[in-house]
């Protein structure tokens, strides 16, 4: 596969239900030319906790939105999701496969319309093929700069900082 030349780092992070996936994904990126850096787990724990390992992942693209993204995974990356949403900038989209939804309806479409960074696996509910094929569509799918999206993005950051400062 020939590497590509990428303006951005691609932050990972799972607890032990994406354990194994992840183990998967990072060469994929890595051989696909995108500069990884694993957040974790680092060693199977049926025992973890995802926050510890989303967090890093959120809070790296929440720094550095233009120039990073973030790629969660767990059980059913609802509460990935979550985490990853409490940090500023950052914009993550759920994924689960088919039958709950098509790779063009949502991770498509959360590119184009949300400009989202993070992207939340749930790693029960599909299989590594069919989040490797997810992961390219969103890596792959551009914003639309369309001024809709634009302004309800910016909406979306000014309630944030309204609930920051409550």
């Amino acid at each position: 596969m020939a590497k590509k030349s990428v303006h951005f780092k691609i932050y990972i992070g799972t607890d032990h239900a994406g354990f194994k996936m992840k183990q998967k994904l990072v060469p994929w990126l890595k051989n696909m030319g995108y500069e990884v850096v694993d957040c974790g787990a680092h060693h199977y724990d049926e025992y973890d906790d995802y926050p510890d390992f989303i967090a890093p992942v959120a809070k790296a693209v929440s720094l550095n939105p233009e120039h990073s993204k973030g790629i969660i995974l767990g059980g059913s990356g609802q509460g990935e999701a979550i985490v990853a949403n409490r940090f500023p900038n950052v914009r993550a989209i759920v994924f689960y496969g088919k039958p709950f939804c098509t790779f063009k309806d949502i991770v498509k479409l959360g590119r184009e319309h949300n400009n989202s960074n993070v992207i939340s696996i749930g790693a029960r509910f599909i299989s590594t093929h069919s989040a490797k094929i997810a992961i390219k569509k969103w890596l792959d799918t551009h914003f639309s700069w369309a001024d809709k999206h634009i302004r309800r993005i910016k909406k979306i950051e000014r309630v944030s900082k309204e609930v920051k400062n409550m």
